[in-house]
């Protein structure tokens, strides 16, 4: 589950992690006051506004209405209201949002950390994530902080770091030295990031996280070390041990047919595709995507009905998959191991009458359990049905179809 930059940064803050202080707001009329609010709390007198979207580059991106960045600066408190204006309720496109952009329901007015002192202001790199390569926790940093991370990863890879943590002793203290020295800190930035990293892993390890990214980890000009952005993903197997972030979840960031599957108690993930998917089980939905490939199709989605395929469940899943206008097929592949392979194509039969008409081929492969008697409901049915026993009769029934 991916959080808002101003959720993360708050349950950054609560682990002790140091970070850019804001004040969020999803009404312009509030703004004004929200940046007097952060005045009194912080002293800054400029302010940066930062579109809250789940999605990155959002300081190269633009509004759709007005052209304004996604994040822009108000030089003053009198400039706050305006350049509100010209990000909330607009639709924000960057590089990583199609090309209708995703709407911005909050904006956050952050203080400017870009003020004058005794040494030079820097931008930093660093996130930690899961290397399922070695299934250790990792620590990727580096000292070209910024917009164009991207570039420095792929024109020149040697400035980005790694520190592997061993999770049978954890993150030790050798290792946020060797971050902050590798980082070129000294003085009190050096103990500054030390304390910033070792912060940084409990936090990590603490809400269960899949990933953290600090874009930019800033060291101010009086050698402070601040998180001026987070993107944080938790992994939501681990939700169900806190509740309080699961309720962090903003559904309009996600896709509405996602929504609606999640909220029917349907795994379904959309792909861009033109063969619906609708298995039980996820292994036998990666089986039934490289079946689909192999065919000569691409699966339109991953949609796993669960244990229980019954009508109910085949004609929400029906309803899901139609949706997307893609879908020129519908490959049905049930294991009839716990249910029964009748049961589940009577429900096929009964959710098929009660949408009415479907538009396209649909493919069943029902194998397991009474899987004669379920070929035999389907092929007697009358309706625009394919049967299949084999996986390879369901992969060549495809590829009759899409031809």
């Amino acid at each position: 589950m991916n959080l808002h930059e101003y959720q993360g940064k708050s349950i950054l803050k609560s682990y002790g992690v140091a970070i850019q202080e804001g004040v969020v707001v999803d009404r312009v009329e509030d703004a004004v006051e929200a940046a007097k609010k952060l005045t009194e709390q912080t002293g800054t007198g400029w302010y940066v506004i930062k579109a809250q979207i789940h999605a990155g580059g959002r300081g190269k991106g633009k509004v759709e209405e007005t052209g304004s960045n996604g994040v822009v600066l108000a030089k003053g408190i009198n400039e706050v209201e305006d350049k509100v204006k010209g990000i909330l309720g607009g639709h924000l496109v960057t590089l990583q949002t199609n090309g209708k952009g995703k709407k911005v329901n909050k904006v956050l007015i952050a203080q400017d950390v870009y003020y004058p002192g005794p040494t030079e202001v820097k931008e930093f790199y660093m996130s930690v994530l899961l290397d399922r390569e070695k299934g250790r926790n990792v620590i990727v940093y580096s000292t070209e902080g910024g917009m164009n991370i991207e570039h420095v990863a792929e024109h020149t890879p040697e400035k980005i770091h790694r520190e592997v943590i061993d999770p049978r002793v954890g993150l030790q203290g050798f290792q946020t030295r060797k971050i902050a020295f590798n980082l070129g800190l000294s003085g009190e930035a050096f103990k500054q990031m030390t304390k910033f990293v070792s912060s940084l892993y409990k936090a990590y390890e603490g809400i269960d996280a899949s990933m953290f990214e600090i874009n930019p980890l800033f060291k101010t000009s009086d050698d402070k070390i601040i998180a001026v952005d987070a993107k944080v993903t938790l992994d939501g197997n681990g939700l169900f041990r806190h509740p309080d972030y699961a309720a962090m979840r903003d559904k309009t960031e996600e896709d509405p047919t996602e929504v609606e599957a999640d909220e029917a108690g349907l795994n379904f993930v959309k792909l861009d595709g033109n063969v619906g998917c609708m298995v039980n089980g996820a292994g036998l939905a990666m089986a039934t995507m490289d079946i689909i490939k192999l065919s000569g199709g691409n699966p339109a989605n991953f949609l796993d009905v669960g244990g229980t395929a019954n009508a109910e469940r085949v004609e929400k899943a029906f309803h899901i998959i139609l949706k997307d206008p893609n879908v020129k097929a519908i490959l049905i592949n049930i294991f009839g191991g716990i249910v029964r392979c009748d049961r589940v194509a009577q429900g096929i039969v009964d959710a098929y009458k009660n949408i009415g008409k479907i538009p396209v081929p649909i493919i069943v492969r029902l194998q397991g359990t009474n899987a004669v008697e379920a070929k035999r409901l389907i092929d007697e049915s009358g309706l625009n049905v394919h049967s299949a026993v084999l996986l390879q009769e369901a992969a060549d029934k495809v590829k009759e179809v899409l031809s």
